[in-house]
């Protein structure tokens, strides 16, 4: 990235307040101009991005974001949450490819780092299931346990949450090979204890995150926000096989179980909520019928569903109780506005004489408002910016 266009001192640099709880939740800030700041232990450092977001905030060389009145509906959700269960905030975002689901997620992610929850986001979900990581059999659980993405993911919630999980004990003795942590002992030392040995620890480092979440789901400190981006992958058919060859169920995976029995209900914060949001664009893990069926989603589909093609019984259990925040399918003008200034700020689009009203107009209308078009076909993808 050594072309002068990812650099930030060769774009104009703009005067936007900061992301923020108080400035978010105003009403008036619908169709304005954020700029995200993300501090050294940042959820979105330290957790990552989805691959396409990256990309934006690589050409833009700083993260911003546009506030929408859909924003404001989910901190809405999120500010309720706080005080109650998340049995009552399960919910998924959904709406056409392009409408914006993974950027909603940031800004729930984002409002919750600087509001004193606990967050634990997962951007890129398809990775708990197309076997890129390594898998091993557990006799006890009889399941497969992934202590690769557990210990990452330990470490990542330590960095992030480290002042919330000093102060949250542990609920019961978490036995280890060679030594047994005692009940009360901090959140933050357990997890210094599963990474002071990574060679000889890894392998335990499921048990070891198992015992953090049941710590979490207990205590009433802090609300806990659990976010999963391409949550749909979690229900349709994974890349692990067993040692006949035959494709193992998601809910015999340490992590993805873990999720969905959260997403489910089967195990719950005190306080706090659970964010899937959905990713209808990845062609290779498509939207379960499962899924389907549970949040209503016929309109996203490809095809219609039949009521003869088979549905698992037991990935069934794991929708219920799930909600839905559908996102409308367009900007709206001031939003869009919103979205184009930033662009045009960041000096991407426009030249000495250019059309600007002419510009932003022909764009909206090309891609119906569509989000994910009038920034990636309209602005980057002109010809004549």
């Amino acid at each position: 990235m050594k072309h002068p266009l990812f650099n930030p001192s060769t774009v104009a640099d703009l005067d936007v307040p900061m992301f923020a709880p108080h400035t978010v939740t105003n009403p008036a800030s619908v169709g304005k101009l954020f700029e995200i700041s993300p501090p050294e232990h940042d959820p979105l450092r330290i957790f990552g991005l989805p691959k396409k977001l990256r990309f934006e905030f690589h050409i833009l060389t700083k993260p911003y974001t546009v506030m929408r009145q859909v924003t404001q509906d989910a901190i809405k959700l999120l500010t309720k949450a706080k005080n109650q269960s998340s049995l009552e905030s399960r919910v998924v975002l959904t709406g056409h490819a392009g409408c914006g689901k993974s950027f909603l997620l940031l800004q729930a992610v984002e409002h919750c780092a600087r509001d004193g929850w606990v967050v634990i986001y997962v951007p890129r979900a398809i990775n708990l299931v197309n076997s890129t990581t390594p898998y091993i059999y557990d006799l006890r659980t009889q399941t497969y346990l992934q202590p690769a993405f557990s210990f990452q993911t330990l470490q990542r919630m330590l960095t992030v949450n480290q002042k919330a999980l000093s102060n949250i004990p542990l609920v019961e003795d978490l036995v280890l090979d060679k030594q047994t942590v005692p009940k009360g002992t901090p959140l933050t030392r357990v997890i210094e204890i599963a990474m002071a040995e990574r060679a000889r620890t890894m392998a335990q480092s499921p048990l070891v995150l198992d015992a953090v979440m049941r710590s979490l789901d207990q205590q009433e400190a802090y609300p806990v926000l659990l976010a999963v981006d391409e949550f749909h992958s979690l229900y349709g058919q994974t890349k692990y096989r067993d040692p006949q060859f035959q494709h193992i169920q998601s809910y015999h995976l340490s992590l993805p179980r873990l999720i969905m029995e959260y997403a489910s209900g089967r195990r719950s914060f005190a306080r706090g909520a659970v964010l899937g949001a959905l990713s209808v664009s990845q062609t290779h893990h498509p939207l379960p019928l499962e899924l389907r069926d549970a949040l209503q989603l016929d309109n996203l589909a490809a095809f219609p569903a039949s009521p003869f093609q088979k549905r698992n019984r037991d990935m069934l259990v794991y929708t219920e109780g799930l909600k839905k925040l559908e996102l409308p399918e367009k900007f709206t003008l001031e939003e869009a506005v919103g979205v184009f200034d930033l662009w045009k700020g960041r000096n991407v689009i426009g030249r000495d004489g250019y059309f600007y009203d002419e510009a932003f107009l022909g764009k909206y209308t090309e891609s119906c408002g569509n989000p994910r078009d009038f920034v990636w076909k309209g602005l980057i993808g002109s010809l004549d910016a």
